[in-house]
């Protein structure tokens, strides 16, 4: 006797979720066999969002955050309470901030052991992702040893869209206290890029 509930050609079928799984695995092949220049912005976006979405389609939304944000680099960087704003769940957030810190810690490991001032353009490139992004302008000091090796990069202050103050006796202070021999003070413009000039 069949129930009433449910037709006999459909009972004990479930339909399949619509989770784009077919393009994630076309994604996932290109990505392995081009590397990340194989993929648009976007696509690396709704990859992400799909690690914290699962068996949802992610790319309009992708798109969306990355028109909404004005790029990749501004929605990486973007802090934890903006994104929120953006309707965000802590779930995706922690999934585009882990990238963040991936790629960050990735340009890190360029520079680290080895004498900055060889290294200037890998030192560009390290700033440029940490700092040109950011909305606001920030000032980062890099302290260095008398080998001229980078012993911190810390981001001492930030300030507003077109300004960030720097205060010589923090700097001073903290010079002494880590027994750097020389400093990089740098700032980024939010609409351009970081500037840095060795001291």
């Amino acid at each position: 006797m069949h129930s009433a509930t449910c037709p006999p050609s459909v009972a004990g079928i479930e339909k399949p979720p619509s989770d784009a799984s077919g393009h994630r695995v076309r994604l996932r092949k290109r990505l392995f066999e081009g590397g990340g220049g194989a993929l648009l912005n976007h696509e690396l976006i709704e990859y992400l969002l799909a690690l914290a979405i699962p068996r949802r389609d992610t790319k309009a939304k992708a798109k969306a955050l990355i028109a909404r944000f004005g790029g990749i680099g501004r929605l990486l960087s973007a802090d934890a309470d903006t994104l929120r704003r953006a309707g965000l769940s802590d779930g995706i957030i922690g999934t585009l901030k882990i990238a963040e810190a991936s790629a960050l810690r990735l340009h890190e490991t360029r520079v680290e052991g080895r004498p900055v001032l060889s290294i200037w353009d890998a030192l560009g490139d390290y700033l440029q992702a940490a700092m040109g992004p950011q909305a606001i302008e920030q000032g980062r000091v890099l302290f260095l040893n008398a080998r001229s090796m980078l012993i911190a990069n810390e981001a001492m202050w930030t300030g507003c869209v077109d300004e960030a103050s720097v205060h010589v006796r923090e700097v001073i202070a903290r010079a002494i206290a880590l027994g750097a021999t020389a400093i990089i003070i740098v700032h980024n413009h939010p609409s351009g890029r970081p500037d840095a000039e060795p001291g």
